[in-house]
């Protein structure tokens, strides 16, 4: 792991030029302390590390020095594929990999074309967890990872909505979606997903297994999710909204919002639309729905706002009685 980390310091001074102290440690994850000792092993070593002092000094490579230590290990050039995204790499176990790796392939580019990659890296960043919400904890990410490339059978507590169950899984892939992680893994029965943070002991069997031929990842994921929305999805709410809550739509119920947006008729004098919009079943319907407040009217189906007029009802006594 020293070396590793040794030489990624050689490459982020070939590559940034002059650092601080800090500034490497806070880059490799380690003390400041640490970096001093391993300033002193890239001396000892007969790598021209220069130190500056004063207020703009720092630690640099002699002028004109390149190492070209820049071939990649088999886990340096599978990390490439999170280039985008440092976050789930580090939850991956691979962020350390992951950084020496893309300080290979700057320190192996043309000047001009290193510099470039710079600046596109310091000026987009992927934050894929959603908003005003905790990241689940995956204590097992890393496990099922592993056991998700060698191809080894897991054993898993998993807790669902009916209860707790033990299954053995064949894993075959991973997602992340909005910030959750998912595992893709083949049952007796069928390949089916489990939510990562719900797993609450995984135990690899060393068990290798075949992947089924033609599997496809994401071909997969794309027909699951289909599967799952029409499934939510088992009406349809009729609704004349306000200017102010067509602004809300694609905020509060995404991409289904957005959509009944797009199909909205022609507003009247005062702004208002009428819209027809995918909605869960009639209890999870009531609550989002009242989410929009009295810039939404429920036109239909009867049922749905009747429902909207008995809860509208309770609460207006409510509030009304403690006045």
């Amino acid at each position: 792991m020293r070396a590793d980390r040794l030489l990624a310091l050689l490459l982020l001074l070939q590559n940034r030029g002059r650092m601080t102290a800090t500034q490497l440690a806070g880059e490799l994850e380690v003390s400041v302390r640490t970096v001093y000792r391993d300033i002193e092993a890239l001396g000892a070593s007969g790598v021209p590390v220069c130190a500056d002092r004063g207020p703009d000094g720092g630690y640099r490579l002699l002028d004109g020095y390149r190492t070209r230590l820049t071939g990649f290990t088999d886990a340096e050039a599978g990390s490439l594929f999170l280039s985008g995204a440092p976050g789930p790499a580090h939850e991956l176990g691979l962020g350390a990999v992951l950084t020496t790796a893309q300080l290979k392939l700057q320190a192996a580019l043309p000047t001009e074309l290193a510099q470039r990659t710079r600046r596109i890296q310091d000026r987009f960043h992927l934050d894929a967890p959603a908003w005003f919400r905790e990241a689940d904890a995956v204590p097992h990410l890393t496990q099922v990872a592993q056991a998700v490339w060698d191809q080894r059978v897991l054993r898993a507590h998993y807790r669902r909505w009916g209860g707790e169950v033990h299954r053995e899984l064949r894993p075959l892939g991973i997602v992340l979606k909005g910030g959750i992680w998912y595992l893709v893994a083949l049952t007796d029965e069928a390949v089916r997903t489990y939510r990562m943070s719900r797993l609450l002991t995984v135990d690899t069997t060393g068990e290798p297994f075949d992947r089924p031929a033609g599997f496809d990842l994401a071909a997969y994921w794309e027909e699951s999710s289909r599967r799952l929305e029409a499934a939510l999805y088992t009406g349809t709410a009729r609704l004349r909204v306000s200017p102010r809550a067509q602004r809300f739509l694609p905020m509060q119920f995404g991409a289904v919002g957005a959509r009944a947006l797009e199909g909205a008729g022609p507003p009247d004098q005062d702004g208002w639309v009428h819209l027809e919009m995918p909605v869960e079943a009639q209890a999870v319907a009531v609550s989002d729905l009242l989410r929009l407040g009295a810039e939404a009217e429920v036109l239909g189906p009867p049922e749905l706002r009747e429902a909207i007029t008995r809860t509208v009802a309770v609460l207006a006594q409510r509030y009304g009685a403690s006045r």
